[in-house]
């Protein structure tokens, strides 16, 4: 949540890079947004406006936006609402400083009370500007250098912060540090640049430093890059190469980046594959099983830990590792994990899903698991992220930066990757028929193929949608492989057309549900042909005795229950355990259709935010 660019160097003007940085970031959050620039004149102007980026360009269109230093900043607002002082960067007192920051100051109001009770004044209602200011008065109190300052400074604070920090007074410095929020150095010639990922850095260089936590990087012209440590311990850099192809984030001629993500999957799933199975497709090795083996093998329990599409994706893979494996999986909400005093031994195995590799909740999960001596296993799409290099192994996804606020590639990656790793190991556990596992592989490597014929039915989909922007509720229903895929449904849905839905198992609508059908409740049921089909079958004529309004996911080819549904979208033939990799497109497409329809901001929905690093 909320973007952090910076650029310090003497070649290029900073506030382009700024701008454009802030764009690709603007995925991160998008209320309101700011930039400071040291000026040529050695001047220190912030400038800020509610809204999205493009509301902060058109503000500073007539502004003085010269210098080849500078920070900027867009926010998902936490403390106070979104306004043009509440957002970032914030100003010093003496307006010698001005700050950004990502994260959460937990104990910035009793700070704020002893700074005002010093005769400090505030113009926000924001923790950040707590922080740069109680900065500024311990620089000036101590009479310290702005690095000393911010370690100190840094030791009071309680929470998690990603900031990035000017001294006008020193134009030729730069100070960011990270605890818990994610922050990236990219090192170019004579010249430095932030990001809270490596988006808009990828452009002008793919040498980065990713900050650990308590780390802090001293940007000053002239010299290498520093990091150190809170108690200014000199730490050795890790520098690595991002290797990002700069149209993976640039929408490609489509109106939206979820559109454009929908239809990249086949490909994903591809990349996400590739490597993994053998070219006669018969084998799936994970090097991350071959490494761990032992560990993995010997597991009495398996614990998924996940937050919402992820979560979604974990249920999944539970009906997965428990079908072929025969090991007991829970799958866990990371947010009530954390705080319900689990019992976790040495003996389970932690599975951590997350697409950004940032989800705060979830990293605190593996940590008290870690604490408790299990093994954590990540699955993410976030390479150099915060998850992958806190748990013990895992496996990346691979497909590729997602932009949309939605997570639609994502999910089916995760789905993949849960997939294969269920099958290695199940062979290697000899839990699974090899015919089985020979049959499951060889189907997985067609689902690419499968997934583009699917998305020939966009059109219809979109013909569908304009029917139903009417509706104030949707229900949607699946059984099996299929109930997680009904949550992800409706999930989509809400996210994107802000039109409240439900996911409930089929056979579980008589309990509750069911009193909500009428003649304006749309029901999407998933009602491919497998073993609960005539069961399915049976839900839907309860809903059309009601009046409900279907919609049906079926097997191609289905007839009896297009003669009941009001509108069919027909699936290509999978095997059950992977439908789920099927079914979930029409879903994903009709939510993105809803919302356009309904002129909603497709990629940038209301209050949300892509990578969620607070609680």
């Amino acid at each position: 949540m909320c973007g952090i660019v910076g650029y310090i160097g003497t070649k290029r003007e900073a506030y382009p890079i700024l701008i454009k940085g802030l764009k690709r970031l603007e995925y991160r959050g998008y209320d309101s947004s700011g930039v400071a620039l040291i000026n040529s004149d050695k001047s220190l102007s912030v400038y800020k406006a509610k809204g999205k980026v493009s509301e902060l360009e058109a503000y500073c269109a007539d502004k003085n936006i010269d210098g080849t230093v500078g920070i900027a900043h867009t926010r998902w607002a936490t403390h106070g609402e979104p306004s043009s002082t509440n957002a970032h960067p914030h100003y010093s007192e003496s307006k010698n400083l001005a700050i950004i920051h990502n994260g959460i100051i937990e104990n910035y109001a009793e700070i704020k009370k002893n700074l005002i009770d010093k005769g400090l004044k505030f113009q926000s209602e924001t923790d950040t500007e707590v922080l740069v200011q109680l900065i500024e008065y311990i620089q000036t109190k101590k009479d310290l250098d702005l690095l000393t300052a911010v370690q100190v400074a840094l030791h009071q604070v309680i929470g998690a912060y990603a900031i990035a920090i000017l001294d006008k007074r020193h134009p030729d410095t730069l100070i960011a540090a990270r605890k818990q929020s994610p922050l990236v150095i990219g090192i170019g010639d004579g010249e430095f640049f932030v990001g809270s990922d490596a988006s808009p850095i990828i452009e002008f260089t793919d040498q980065v430093v990713y900050l650990e936590d308590g780390n802090i990087a001293v940007m000053k012209l002239g010299e290498e890059l520093k990091v150190v440590s809170i108690l200014n311990e000199e730490l050795s850099l890790n520098v690595k190469t991002v290797d990002m192809n700069l149209g993976e984030i640039e929408k490609g001629g489509y109106p939206h980046f979820m559109l454009k993500e929908i239809f990249e999957q086949p490909n994903c799933l591809i990349n996400c594959m590739r490597g993994r199975i053998n070219i006669d497709s018969d084998r799936v090795t994970l090097s991350a099983i071959i490494d761990n083996r032992d560990k993995l093998l010997l597991a009495k329990r398996i614990v998924i830990v996940a937050c919402g599409t992820s979560w979604h994706a974990g249920l999944i893979g539970k009906q997965l590792l428990e079908t072929f494996c025969r090991i007991p999986v829970e799958v866990e909400y990371a947010s009530e994990f954390r705080y319900r005093n689990p019992v976790v031994t040495k003996d389970d195995v932690m599975i951590a899903l997350s697409q950004s590799g940032e989800t705060a909740d979830t990293l605190a999960a593996i940590e008290l698991a870690k604490e408790n001596g299990a093994f954590i296993y990540g699955i993410c799409n976030a390479i150099g992220s915060s998850i992958p290099r806190a748990t013990h192994t895992g496996t990346y996804i691979h497909v590729g930066p997602e932009i949309g606020v939605a997570s639609t590639k994502a999910f089916t990656g995760q789905v993949t990757v849960l997939t294969m790793l269920a099958l290695t190991l199940a062979d290697a556990r000899g839990t699974i028929k090899h015919s089985d596992y020979v049959k499951v592989v060889k189907e997985l490597t067609v689902i690419p193929e499968k997934i583009k014929e699917v998305l020939k039915v966009n059109e219809q989909v979109a013909d569908l949608a304009r029917t139903f922007t009417y509706a104030q509720n949707f229900l949607y229903l699946g059984r099996g492989y299929s109930f997680p895929v009904a949550l992800e449904g409706a999930l989509k849905l809400k996210e994107i057309s802000y039109i409240h839905a439900e996911g409930y198992p089929a056979a579980e609508m008589k309990h509750g549900p069911i009193a909500l059908i009428d003649s304006d409740m749309p029901v999407v049921v998933i009602a491919t042909h497998n073993g609960m089909y005539e069961k399915v079958r049976s839900n839907i004529q309860e809903i059309k005795a009601r009046n409900g309004r279907v919609i049906a996911i079926v097997s191609k080819g289905d007839t009896s229950i297009a003669k009941i549904a009001d509108s069919v979208i027909e699936l290509p033939d999978t095997l059950e355990c992977l439908e789920p990799l099927l079914a979930t497109i029409p879903l994903q497409l009709l939510a993105y259709h809803v919302a356009v329809c309904k002129g909603k901001d497709v990629d940038q929905p209301r209050n949300l935010a892509k990578s969620v690093t607070v609680e």
